[in-house]
């Protein structure tokens, strides 16, 4: 396999893999009724800003898809909608407290599911890797600004 192919697969299983602890860590905090897809509309939610058709963007879904999803969570009391300060039409999304205690769940499942990672490198090069990752990160609006 040459390294752009490898590079690939192991990022991919990476990501599969951390997405699977959070989730199941984050269910075993309490919120069972949450899904991974609720993860990443979270992550974009938490930063502000966000209305259902920056949500369909950020999620690679179609617009009716994602307020489909704001519906559930809403209705489950996660996020909340806001009047929109410029654009009557559009409702601003944000967390409601039991959001906000699931994404401080999803948070602290995220530490520790990279810990092991961070302790088979060495901080030195688990920060390189973090750094390298940042330049290679595509750009928005849940890119960490470090």
């Amino acid at each position: 396999m040459d390294d752009a192919l490898a590079f690939s697969a192991l990022v991919l299983a990476l990501s599969g893999q951390l997405v699977q602890e959070i989730h199941t860590s984050v269910s075993q905090q309490g919120f069972e009724d949450l899904r991974p897809a609720h993860g990443f509309a979270f992550a974009r939610i938490s930063v502000g800003g966000a209305t259902t058709g920056d949500l369909a963007e950020h999620l690679g879904v179609t617009k009716q898809a994602a307020a489909q999803l704001v519906e559930e969570l809403v209705r489950k009391g996660y996020v909340e909608r806001h009047p929109h300060p410029h654009d009557a039409r559009a409702r601003l999304l944000g967390l409601t407290e039991t959001g906000w205690a699931a994404t401080r769940a999803a948070d602290q499942a995220a530490r520790a599911a990279v810990a092991p990672w961070r302790e088979v490198l060495g901080q030195a090069r688990f920060s390189e890797l973090v750094a390298d990752l940042t330049l290679l990160a595509p750009p928005g609006p849940i890119r960490p600004a470090w």
